[in-house]
């Protein structure tokens, strides 16, 4: 077994090696950036070696710079964590010539399967299912209907060239197909100059669903069951679960014997995922071989108590599998939601800067071990306090359940996710509440196509309706209440003019157009020593049970019966009296007063924000990589202002009206915050 081993990576993937690295007496080296300085990883790795500047290029990619610190600190492996250099068959074949371990696969597997065509090639020779289609021009639409005859229907007849949708039809019999052919050639020809099309089955409601497998150097490889991935958004996984609530066990055989039998094929050795896309009759295809541990990969680890991070580090120091195919257990549910900083609300931009408040909920599991389960865990690289930095990617956490079932699964999670606090930056969190609350999810009817679909227009906060809005409202009197209470013990009070508690208030919820919601609510059996009141909210009443104390973010506790987890924090930025509260994706902010106060209150004027269209204003935390207008130009609507670069994406701000540009306000070079303004244009 190696003693000393080098993580090639940063963010929760290396403290997640680590954490298996300590398990097994292992010693650690991290590697580092400038960004990465003060990063989690490098505390908690016995060694760091500085790479090299923020950008990846000049750090976490540049392979000389990754195997001359492990050679200079004397490590004999080399764990690639996902991402950067992870399946680049160059730097495993390096690792292994320097006399060092890559803990992966050999460089032949990754090549193998790193090239597309190369890798269906060898799937067909594997007998692995893939999709079937004609992958040779189709010279006229009387051939076009034969091929599909021959492939079954739907088929999608596409454009060698096309893009943006054009050249693409889906046929589901012979005049379409006919039909589809001839406007797929004409428009592959109008706006490509290419008119050569071909023809693959066309897969209906497409599941991405894949399967993990795991090899050693002695020849064998076994299948960990699957992971369903088919909430995405821009092809990026949202929400993974596994195992899939969609296929039958048959299916899962067949999809885990032809995943071991690719895997076999190119002679693999290490933990790996075939990913397949799967049709609404079960009928399933391979996509591609990441030959890598996944992002996803804990919740596997929750329901076979494996821990594949050990598995892989044994496999590469030669040692065989433990387990065979009949070992494998499943048991229970697990879900992972990826927690990003990103402002669901703005489509998605990034959201970086300081955390200033980083509380994960309370975790029952462990990465690293398989004991116990059925709890929460939480996989970060991050802590509070710490900078989230623009040149990598969002993710800052995952948050894995694992319950008896799909629907505690589901519970644990929506609870979970209720109880994580993240200030300073923005985070999908409300998203996520809102994605497993669909009813469509926690029925388990979605595809690829979910968030698309529900969520084509962006995401808003009318997106996460409250089940039970009052509660909310009642729970603001609640808190209120408690504080009043307080209050009351306060010395030296004149007589006469001590605090009177009362039982009636009025809760206001606040709208950011002045148009805010009255409700009046009655608080009675309040016992202070055990944190119980009975609060009336028109015809509902809550029987409301916490002991969290008034300076907590988290109250936790019970109403009717239900036990129930909220962020309540004590003034917003536009009112200093007000309560935030934050439960399952809803947030609001209320003011809790007499109802003499109130009637006051709706005599308050109301003052309108200040008008910023003649802004160009940055949507997000990021550098200003080029501003394209200067004062006195004249601008169109949709001519291009300004770019703005954050975490790998590339943000091109454009002029929403005509007009002339009165002043720059921020310089090239210059990192912005949210808001800031950087182009004013004459009034």
């Amino acid at each position: 077994m190696f003693k000393k081993i080098l993580i090639a990576n940063r963010g929760e993937i290396a403290c997640r090696v680590i954490a298996t690295a300590k398990k097994m007496g292992i010693a650690t080296v991290a590697v580092y950036s400038e960004a990465d300085r003060d990063a989690r990883h490098v505390m908690l790795a016995d060694e760091s070696v500085l790479l090299g500047p923020a950008p990846s290029r000049e750090s976490y990619l540049v392979a000389d710079k990754i195997i001359a610190a492990a050679k200079q600190t004397g490590a004999q492996a080399i764990h690639p964590g996902y991402g950067f250099l992870s399946e680049n068959e160059e730097f495993a074949k390096r690792v292994e010539e320097e006399g060092l371990v890559f803990i992966g696969p050999k460089h032949y597997s990754i090549a193998a399967m790193g090239d597309k065509i190369a890798s269906k090639k060898l799937a067909n020779e594997a007998r692995v299912s893939t999709i079937p289609g004609h992958n040779e021009p189709i010279l006229t639409p009387e051939e076009a209907v034969k091929i599909a005859q021959k492939i079954g229907y739907p088929v999608m007849i596409k454009a060698s060239a096309g893009g943006g949708g054009k050249g693409l039809r889906v046929a589901y019999n012979d005049k379409e197909c006919f039909e589809g052919y001839t406007s797929c050639r004409n428009e592959a020809r109008n706006s490509f100059g290419d008119d050569r099309v071909f023809m693959e089955k066309f897969v209906q409601e497409p599941r991405h669903i894949e399967i993990q497998v795991l090899g050693d150097s002695h020849g064998n490889v076994i299948y960990l069951n699957e992971r369903e991935c088919s909430i995405q958004r821009r092809h990026q996984k949202v929400i993974e679960e596994a195992p899939s609530p969609f296929i039958s066990e048959a299916t899962r055989k067949a999809m885990g014997e032809q995943a071991v039998a690719l895997a076999k094929a190119v002679k693999y050795q290490s933990a790996g995922t075939v990913e397949f896309v799967v049709g609404k009759d079960q009928d399933f295809y391979f996509l591609e071989m990441n030959t890598r541990l996944q992002v996803e990969h804990p919740v596997t680890e929750c329901i076979t108590g494996l821990d594949l991070v050990e598995l892989m580090i044994r496999v590469a120091a030669g040692e065989k599998l433990p387990l065979g195919q009949g070992d494998v257990q499943r048991k229970g549910w697990a879900i992972e939601c990826r927690i990003n900083a990103e402002d669901p609300f703005r489509n998605f931009l990034p959201s970086t800067g300081r955390l200033v408040r980083f509380i994960p909920p309370q975790q029952t599991m462990w990465q690293g071990q398989t004991q116990p389960l059925m709890g929460v865990r939480v996989d970060t690289g991050v802590q509070e306090g710490g900078e989230i930095p623009m040149y990598y990617d969002s993710m800052i956490a995952k948050l894995i359940v694992h319950g008896q079932d799909r629907h505690d699964a589901i519970a644990k999670m929506r609870e979970a996710l209720n109880g994580f606090v993240i200030r300073g930056i923005s985070s999908n969190i409300p998203f996520q509440a809102a994605l497993l609350a669909h009813p469509d999810f926690v029925a388990g009817r979605f595809n690829t196509g979910f968030i698309a679909q529900h969520y084509g227009q962006g995401f808003s906060s009318d997106d996460v309706p409250h089940e039970d809005p009052s509660f909310l409202v009642a729970l603001a009197a609640f808190v209120r209440r408690k504080s009043r209470e307080r209050t009351t013990t306060i010395t030296g009070q004149l007589p006469g003019y001590a605090v009177d508690v009362g039982k009636d208030y009025v809760v206001i919820t606040l709208a950011g157009d002045g148009q805010h919601q009255h409700t009046p609510v009655h608080v009675d059996e309040f016992v202070g020593d055990t944190g119980k009141a009975r609060v009336r909210v028109g015809q509902q009443t809550y029987e409301i049970v916490s002991n969290s104390r008034l300076n907590d973010v988290i109250i936790a506790g019970t109403v009717n019966g239900q036990p129930f987890t909220t962020q309540v924090e004590r003034g917003t930025p536009k009112n200093p009296l007000a309560l935030r509260l934050q439960h399952n994706g809803t947030k609001i902010d209320a003011l809790v007063i007499s109802p003499r106060m109130a009637e006051l209150h709706k005599l308050m004027p109301y003052k309108a924000p200040p008008d910023l269209s003649r802004y160009v204003l940055s949507p997000m935390p990021g550098l200003l990589v080029d501003v394209a207008v200067q004062p006195g130009q004249k601008v169109q609507a949709g001519e291009r202002v300004a770019v703005i670069e954050a975490m790998k994406m590339e943000n091109v701000l454009f002029a929403a009206a005509d007009g002339v540009v009165a002043k720059v306000l921020a310089a090239k070079g210059e990192s912005l915050s949210v808001d800031q303004p950087i182009v004013e244009f004459q009034a």
